[in-house]
């Protein structure tokens, strides 16, 4: 399964004034960086391989800055506007791109939760559209949404202020929500929801997280001081044979992977806090032959599709192949990312922004414990039962 996003980008954010200097409000620069990377940083760690930009009138600045996604490891399709169909009728324009899911998030506003559990959150009855909610101290600026069971009832309006949930600007969305509709313009906010809610359609998921919108000057300030700091998180470096699945020796099909009890669920807690989560591995079958790095990375992509379907994921796996006196050239050789040894952690946290400080890593023998205490990290070893039960210690004993 392709994961695909789509993205409301083409607001001219008018009223940041002069901030947007003539750009669409998601290429505002925050901390070095254009506000959008931080939406694509996020989809792409979550798995989503395609992204759907809904560019207005804005395709030239967006096509000069993120050219075809390939750069930033996704595709990108860029759709623009001409004449403006407002976000409902940009969608529909959008349409022939659309996967049958699809997930859809508002240009200007960052939501930091496990995005797949919307994806993968499961619905009593039918439905269209499933709207992550997020509770504020002051509904007043964005609207109330009154929730029942797990539809949405109403959307309120933004005069009445106090305590209550909002509509966070993430969607997974049906392609079908988008049959008989109208024609653009059309507004998802004003014309497309309130029909679905009214149809009982419309489930309404709550979730913690940081969130933040740009669409003020001050708010605008205020991400330039958080989106960099929310990016650097905690990460659980795992263990994988003997942590996550059964050690039988050399496992490299998927035919030959059982999971260990609890290591799923272990996998989604630290995602559902919004944790880094790695597995390092020693896999020297590849130096002696047994097998090849293409299976090792395949049966590691099947990994995550088995995770997607309780909405987790682990964000990157890292291997060592070689062994210090055993097997074949190039790979019998003496590394520094074969534990203990602590490369394979040193690496990601050259390609994450990790925090060291309230990092773990989980594994089932010494040489983990050595790695973690070498990268500067806390060690958890997993001798027995159930993993999970070892991520209350990670989470408690590392946060």
């Amino acid at each position: 399964m392709t994961l695909q996003a789509v993205i409301l980008a083409g607001g001219k954010g008018t009223r940041l004034g002069a901030l947007t200097r003539g750009r669409p409000k998601p290429l505002v620069e925050i901390g070095g960086k254009p506000f959008i990377r931080y939406q694509i940083d996020a989809l792409r760690r979550h798995g989503f391989e395609e992204i759907v930009l809904l560019v207005g009138s804005f395709a030239r600045d967006y096509a000069a800055l993120l050219g075809d996604g390939a750069s930033l490891g996704i595709k990108l399709i860029l759709v623009p506007e001409d004449p403006p169909a407002d976000t409902g009728g940009a969608l529909l324009i959008a349409r022939p791109h659309l996967a049958p899911q699809f997930l859809m998030l508002n240009g200007d506003s960052f939501f930091d939760f496990n995005l797949l559990d919307l994806v993968a959150r499961p619905a009593e009855g039918p439905w269209l559209a499933r709207l992550a909610l997020r509770e504020v101290e002051d509904a007043a600026r964005y609207g109330a949404v009154t929730l029942e069971g797990d539809r949405i009832r109403h959307f309120g309006e933004k005069s009445v202020s106090g305590r209550g949930l909002i509509n966070a600007g993430v969607y997974w969305l049906k392609r079908e929500a988008l049959d008989g509709v109208g024609r653009p313009p059309l507004s998802m906010e004003h014309d497309l929801l309130p029909r679905w809610v009214g149809q009982r359609l419309v489930q309404g998921c709550v979730y913690g997280g940081n969130f933040i919108d740009i669409g003020t000057p001050e708010d605008l300030t205020r991400a330039a001081e958080l989106l960099p700091d929310w990016e650097r998180r905690p990460a659980a470096f795992l263990d994988r044979d003997g942590v996550l699945n059964r050690d039988a020796g050399y496992v490299h099909r998927p035919e030959d992977f059982i999971w260990l009890e609890g290591a799923k669920e272990a996998i989604k807690r630290f995602n559902d806090r919004g944790w880094l989560v790695f597995v390092v591995t020693n896999q020297a079958g590849i130096a002696r032959g047994f097998y090849g790095a293409g299976e090792v990375e395949a049966l590691h992509r099947w990994m995550n599709v088995e995770l997607l379907g309780m909405g987790a994921h682990i964000d990157a796996f890292y291997y060592c192949p070689h062994h210090p006196t055993e097997g074949r050239e190039p790979y019998r050789l003496r590394c520094d990312c074969r534990k203990p040894a602590p490369g394979l952690l040193l690496q990601a946290m050259r390609d994450w922004p990790v925090r060291q400080e309230a990092s773990v890593m989980i594994g089932d023998k010494s040489i983990d414990m050595q790695a973690a205490e070498a990268a500067g990290i806390k060690g958890i070893l997993y001798q027995a039962g159930s993993v999970d039960a070892l991520v209350a210690k990670a989470l408690f004993g590392a946060a």
